[in-house]
């Protein structure tokens, strides 16, 4: 049949010609990951192809027997990867191949450092992995026809690096795809048998499907061909393992093995923190192989992203992205399902229902979390890598994984005013450990920042005592203790929110100093309720202030600033909250408002503080303006 050509041609957009740029000159230091990008896709084509094959079964018909061949071409200087899997049609090329990192080129292009050896690590994360050709090849030749459709609906995809790109029709007799590499001069040295089957060795020998190459012959003695005989055919060979890592058992899988098939699945450059290899038999019977990475993907603060683990049942690929099998607050895990306990036709909606698929659940997040607990255990430095990576993510668990609250909470990580230093290394069973005699609850205080917390007015009676207090710096720190609640026994205690309440660490000394306070303090807070009426719930004396003259608390059942905050600014409507105005009576400036006879200046000052014990929280003054008129009267009279 005659193929009636069809060539368009189509130019990348700006952004996509400037991330080609710079892969071609600048982005790897490291050339020969091309090969392990390209053989990692044409094996992802085979799993598609097996998973569509199983309500199709004639799609493998004309060719069951999956493989990767990988030729080369000294005198022409060629690479060329095929395979005999799912293959493309003529939208998908354009669809995969016309567009470069289609869910990602802008975050791609904001985290490149200029580093060749750090910015080499956004590959895999980006979906870049195809245009890793292109740091060999100055021309890419694409042949491809997807499985099901006639030979005459194959399809040609050609790109000279930085330029435009071409798309035709062609006949096309095989299943799958071939990607041709026409080799820069100074890469060369990459059309040769023994360089090509190491890189195969180190990067791909775990590929499921066998990789093959041409089977290196000796050469022919002097006259042994005679002429005119018909040449044998070419014969190839594997040269990789050709089997799932996971089927193995574990004492014969070295720990280089783990770590390669991790960067294979994962198309990470990093070597993985930990891992952990199992297999279960019994009520059910599967193998999974999780890995904790060292490198935070790009998209991990957006929920609805993909993720999950890469799904096999009886050994036949799924998919890739199995959410199913872990709670979100774990989506940064990585690794392998296969399961014999999942029917063949799965579905996703299949899976969410499945009893099997959430006991499978169950078991593999305690797994990751008993993998995390030993790390911590068995190397700190290494599970602080890991904190200051995930941390956020993981105090998601306590509101989303109920069953496994107090195992998500002993790996937890604080900074508290034992903190010298914004870094959060502390558990929490390191601060129950070190709570004072008496104490009964974990104290808190919630900030924008570690300085702002560490400089908190409302610590400075624990700084006094010596009690040490949580420092939560993170936007989800508020919400993570709300649905904490307590740890060990001991309740969270916010220390900005309700009266101040040291429970046995308060002496009779100081319950008698409270009371004292309070009742000789009641005319001046009367005083202040009428200028502050409206703006605050109620005025109260307070000894919970050392240093500072006045602090705003919030009501026991209000929610604090923090959670306000990012709630309004996700465009919710709360009720109106108005704080606790607390006065420290020995304060110098509090003891000099009390003698003020005036009460249009006793009204200025009075402002000035309540503005000030807002910027000390951490708040926005709604009149700036006025806070900063009434301090220049007062400057200027000082003057006078």
């Amino acid at each position: 049949m005659t193929v009636e050509a069809h060539k368009e041609s189509h130019g990348f957009q700006t952004e996509a010609k400037q991330l080609l740029h710079l892969m071609i000159h600048s982005l790897y230091s490291n050339k020969e990951i091309f090969l392990r990008e390209l053989v990692s896709n044409a094996s992802d084509a085979a799993d598609k192809l097996r998973f569509e094959a199983l309500s199709k079964p004639e799609l493998l018909a004309e060719d069951p027997e999956l493989r990767i061949r990988i030729e080369f071409d000294r005198e022409e200087g060629t690479v060329t990867i095929t395979d005999n899997g799912i293959g493309m049609s003529r939208d998908e090329v354009i669809e995969n191949l016309g567009t470069i990192a289609r869910s990602g080129t802008a975050a791609f292009m904001q985290q490149l450092t200029g580093d060749q050896k750090k910015d080499a690590h956004l590959i895999g994360q980006f979906g870049v992995g195809f245009y890793s050709a292109f740091i060999v090849a100055d021309k890419v030749d694409v042949f491809t026809r997807r499985a099901g459709l006639d030979t005459d609906q194959g399809v040609h995809w050609e790109c000279h690096g930085e330029a435009e790109y071409s798309v035709e029709n062609v006949e096309w007799p095989q299943r799958g795809t071939r990607v041709v590499l026409h080799l820069k001069d100074e890469a060369k040295e990459f059309a040769d048998g023994w360089r090509l089957r190491s890189i195969i060795k180190k990067y791909s020998d775990h590929i499921a499907i066998p990789v093959e190459m041409l089977k290196e012959q000796a050469p022919a003695a002097e006259g042994e061909e005679k002429e005119g005989e018909d040449k044998q055919a070419p014969e190839f060979e594997a040269v990789n393992a050709a089997q799932a890592l996971w089927t193995r058992p574990r004492s014969d899988i070295k720990s280089e093995e783990y770590k390669e098939f991790y960067k294979l699945i994962s198309h990470d450059f990093d070597d993985p923190l930990t891992w952990s290899h199992n297999r279960v038999e019994g009520k059910l019977d599967y193998t999974s192989l999780l890995y904790i990475p060292a490198r935070a993907p790009f998209d991990l603060y957006q929920r609805d992203a993909a993720r999950g683990l890469k799904l096999y049942v009886q050994r036949t690929f799924i998919m890739d992205d199995a959410e199913q099998f872990l709670p979100l607050y774990l989506r940064f895990v990585k690794g392998v399902l296969d399961s014999n306990d999942l029917p063949l036709n799965v579905s996703r909606e299949i899976l969410q229902k499945d009893r099997n698929t959430d006991a499978i659940k169950s078991a593999l997040t305690k797994r990751v979390l008993d993998m995390l607990d030993k790390l911590a255990k068995k190397d700190a430095d290494q599970y602080q890598k890991f904190w200051d990576l995930f941390g956020n993510v993981m105090k998601e668990g306590p509101a989303e994984d109920f069953a496994n609250k107090d195992k998500v909470a002993k790996l937890l990580r604080f900074s508290t005013t034992h903190t010298d230093e914004p870094k959060q290394d502390q558990s929490l069973e390191d601060y129950v450990g070190r709570m004072q005699d008496g104490q009964k609850a974990i104290y808190y205080v919630c900030a924008d920042n570690f300085a702002t917390a560490k400089s908190s007015p409302y610590l400075e009676v624990f700084r006094k005592k010596g009690i040490e207090v949580l420092l939560l710096t993170d936007q989800v720190d508020e919400w993570f203790v709300g649905h904490m609640h307590e740890f060990d026994g001991k309740p969270f205690q916010d220390v900005a929110k309700g009266a101040l309440d040291l429970g046995e660490a308060e002496t009779d000394e100081d319950k008698a100093e409270r009371e004292k306070v309070e009742k000789e303090s009641g005319a001046l807070v009367e005083r202040v309720k009428e200028v502050l009426e409206g703006r605050v719930e109620d005025v109260r004396a307070t000894t919970r202030l050392v240093d500072s003259p006045a602090c705003l608390v919030v009501s026991e059942q209000d929610m604090g600033p923090q959670m306000r905050r990012i709630l309004e600014q996700a465009g919710q409507a709360l009720p109106e909250a108005k704080p606790i105005f607390e006065l420290n009576p020995s304060h110098p400036l509090v003891q000099r408002l009390d003698q003020e006879a005036d009460e249009d200046r006793f009204a200025d000052l009075t402002n000035i503080l309540m503005d000030q014990a807002n910027l000390a929280a951490g708040n926005q003054l709604a009149d700036p303006a006025d806070y900063v008129r009434r301090l220049n009267t007062l400057l200027l009279e000082l003057n006078a």
